[in-house]
């Protein structure tokens, strides 16, 4: 089934073939840090300008190189099992930036993923789930696809409880099974080996409560991996780069003295 590229005011709502955007630091300022960058829309868009290539180059201004991730939606009439869509080409592109990444002055080890909002839902997935849902029997198999860390600002974590109701129905369909919102509650699959994580949430957010934030880092810490939370009193659902009210217009800053802590610069 060939699809066709549907967009309207920047937002994707149907992807016709997944891919990256890839935006890469000079030589001088690169630090070999790469970041994969998982945008938000409820699982039902992707709003992949204001809120993945934007981030992208921020990051590229900290040495860190980006690749923004046009990934299908639950939505596209091609999938079999629409759950798994998102994660599969989550995967995939993992696998990619780092089979690449002697030729992109990468370090394998020192590459993560970016989510938020929905697109923290994917990128939480894709850092606890240890299936391989996109191996196709291709060199790219051998290739690991755990991120080294994870970035998460207002993300959807949990399908149980505290759940954003646009972004589960899209997902999992009407009446998922217990196994399905198990599997994509974050919160109940970290593991010791889980990458390390800092997260950005407001406590004012009417849309993803900031409970998914706290839920996530609990369980992180339960499991001993290394966590930083950092929950704002203003920003609502729309923490952007810049221009947030308060203190939330730190996040930045702190995100940056984060991945300095985690040696990502070194």
């Amino acid at each position: 089934m060939k699809l066709k590229r549907v967009e309207e005011r920047e937002r994707i709502t149907q992807v016709d073939q997944p891919g990256l955007y890839a935006f890469f630091t000079s030589n001088e300022e690169n630090t070999g840090s790469a970041v994969l960058i998982c945008p938000p829309g409820g699982y039902q868009k992707l709003t992949y300008n204001i809120a993945g290539l934007q981030i992208a180059k921020w990051f590229n201004t900290i040495g860190v190189n980006a690749f923004v991730l046009i990934h299908r939606l639950p939505t596209s009439p091609d999938l079999i099992k629409p759950a798994y869509g998102s994660l599969q080409d989550a995967q995939r592109a993992m696998k990619i930036i780092r089979a690449r990444a002697k030729d992109w002055g990468i370090d394998p080890q020192k590459v993560g993923v970016y989510g938020s909002s929905a697109g923290g839902n994917v990128a939480t997935t894709l850092s606890t789930l240890e299936n391989d849902y996109a191996g196709i029997g291709d060199s790219l198999d051998a290739q690991g696809f755990l991120p080294n860390f994870q970035i998460l600002v207002s993300p959807v974590v949990s399908m149980i409880e505290h759940f954003h109701e646009g972004s589960r129905e899209a997902l999992l369909g009407e009446n998922p099974s217990e196994e399905l919102v198990s599997k994509f509650s974050s919160e109940k699959q970290v593991k010791e080996n889980t990458p390390p994580a800092f997260i950005v949430h407001a406590d004012n957010d009417p849309v993803v409560s900031s409970m998914n934030s706290i839920l996530y880092y609990i369980a992180l810490k339960e499991k001993g991996v290394n966590a930083s939370l950092h929950i704002f009193p203003q920003g609502g659902h729309s923490i952007a780069l810049r221009n947030n009210p308060g203190s939330a217009n730190q996040w930045t800053a702190i995100c940056e003295t984060w991945m300095d802590e985690m040696n990502l610069f070194h």
